[in-house]
């Protein structure tokens, strides 16, 4: 019980990057760093006893100034795809850097939250991470104070809270990135892996990974997850839209969503079980179909699909698009969203 520090690496700046393992009553561990608030290593006990680390990450905290993969990273000020790189709040065009074709992904390569060194806290079985983005960083307006808290409980749930507030109204849509393999980081393929979405609807996209606006029924396509199925099962159909982005990386409309936590997501595979509980309306499935080939945890090496993952979000391109739920907040407005990750 409890949490352990470590040093993890060096920064920027010769600021110290930490590592904070947090473990429960359970045996079950978790560790994340200063580095980006990024989930590092999530230690879970299998049908056989057996504990694997079911996340994609890697060896040092300095290594993760070059991940492209966004392993295990807080995604912010903006989470997914902008379209055209811009958009309009209140008459007044804001500009992002096009980073994705004409597109923007996840707010900026270079200088996005999971590139800074954060301030930690420790609290209980929680480590509370807490960074501020200035005013017009990534060309999002508002200073941007931003907390991610990752706690460990005693029923084996892995929970990130996220807390925000801007002095000017902004776009904020934070996500974690992590990259599940419930058989072991070490395990390759995740085709194999059974996946199941409370979702009806999802979010076709043209070329470029950005929303049509439309919202789609997932009945009688490949997107149909409903019942559970593996994520290899239709991967490699002669469908548009898994060529569009080379499998699945779509967007899913979570049923009957109204701000509340719910169940919206069960992987399993390797004797694992996990759950994913969001207040959130979408959730961004990623089959980790462009991993690059690299080295990553203990010598490991990871490709394509290698990793997984469940990105709890408002819809991509929500700010240009009439139909979605805005992810903008007003000056001084709260935002405050939970997701779980929990193993059964």
């Amino acid at each position: 019980m409890g949490v352990k520090v470590e040093l993890f690496g060096k920064g920027k700046e010769k600021k110290n990057i930490f590592l904070y393992t947090i473990e429960n009553a359970n045996g079950m561990r978790a560790s994340v760093t200063n580095m980006g608030a990024i989930l590092v290593n999530l230690f879970v006990k299998n049908d056989k006893g057996e504990f694997k680390d079911v996340v994609l990450g890697l060896a040092k905290g300095q290594d993760y100034y070059k991940n492209g993969s966004f392993f295990g990273a807080t995604v912010g000020r903006n989470a997914n795809r902008i379209g055209g790189a811009a958009c309009k709040i209140d008459g007044v065009i804001y500009n992002f850097p096009v980073n994705d074709g004409p597109n923007n992904l996840h707010t900026d390569f270079e200088v996005g939250m999971h590139m800074k060194i954060w301030d930690a806290e420790i609290i209980g079985n929680s480590v509370k991470f807490t960074v501020t983005s200035p005013d017009m960083e990534s060309g999002f307006p508002g200073n941007l104070k931003m907390a991610v808290t990752y706690t460990l409980t005693d029923d084996n749930a892995i929970e990130i809270s996220y807390e925000g507030v801007s002095d000017k109204k902004t776009v904020i849509n934070m996500t974690n990135h992590s990259y599940f393999n419930l058989c072991g980081h070490d395990s390759g393929c995740i085709e194999d892996t059974e996946l199941q979405l409370n979702a009806s609807y999802y979010t076709p996209v043209v070329k470029g990974a950005i929303p049509t606006g439309e919202l789609a029924a997932v009945e009688g396509t490949v997107f149909d997850f409903r019942q559970p199925k593996k994520i290899g099962e239709e991967i490699k159909a002669k469908e548009k839209q898994l060529k569009l982005v080379k499998g699945y990386d779509h967007n899913f409309a979570i049923d009957n969503y109204d701000g509340t936590e719910k169940l919206v997501a069960t992987a399993k595979a390797g004797g694992i079980t996990m759950e994913v509980y969001s207040d959130l309306p979408g959730i961004q499935f990623y089959a980790g179909n462009c991993i690059a080939k690299q080295k990553g945890k203990d010598g490991v090496k990871y490709g394509k699909r290698t990793g997984f993952c469940l990105e709890t979000q408002y819809f991509p391109d929500n700010v240009n698009q009439e139909n979605f739920k805005k992810a903008i907040f007003d000056a001084g407005e709260v935002y405050k969203t939970k997701t779980v990750y929990k193993f059964v």
